[in-house]
């Protein structure tokens, strides 16, 4: 990712960016704000953007992330490039991972009924598009605050 897209940053002339949420094994995820929208987002960019395999694998999760529409699925924004490198915005969750939820105190067996079936429907919706998470669920499902 580039120096440039530090905190104060503005992405594609709309996205604000205010800090870094986490890093994965494709990249990095910053917390923005939409200038245009007047909301905050999920900002995901390509650390190895100078490798055209890992942008095209990105580039067509993220148009198949944007074809699901599911309430347990996290809603795709907007998918781009900025100075090169590509970028996808979606909806921002800062709940906890559900390894977060599972290593914490025990929870009563109703919620814990209600936070698997969220996840059951969720990648159900993605099974049922042909999208297999490949990424361990623990740790990269997010769970909204009540």
């Amino acid at each position: 990712m580039p120096n440039e897209l530090a905190a104060g940053a503005v992405l594609a002339g709309r996205y604000r960016i205010e800090r870094e949420l986490g890093k994965g094994g494709m990249g990095r995820v910053l917390v923005a704000r939409d200038d245009k929208l007047g909301r905050r987002v999920a900002v995901k960019v390509v650390t190895a953007a100078h490798d055209p395999a890992r942008v095209r694998r990105f580039e067509q999760e993220a148009q198949t992330a944007g074809a699901l529409e599911h309430p347990n699925v996290l809603a795709v924004y907007d998918l781009g490039e900025h100075d090169g490198v590509p970028f996808l915005v979606t909806e921002l969750l800062e709940g906890h991972t559900l390894r977060t939820v599972i290593d914490g105190p025990r929870l009563p067996p109703a919620q814990v009924q209600g936070l698997a079936l969220q996840l059951a429907r969720g990648l159900a919706a993605a099974h049922a598009r042909g999208v297999v998470h490949s990424s361990s669920v623990r740790s990269r499902a997010r769970v909204r605050a009540a």
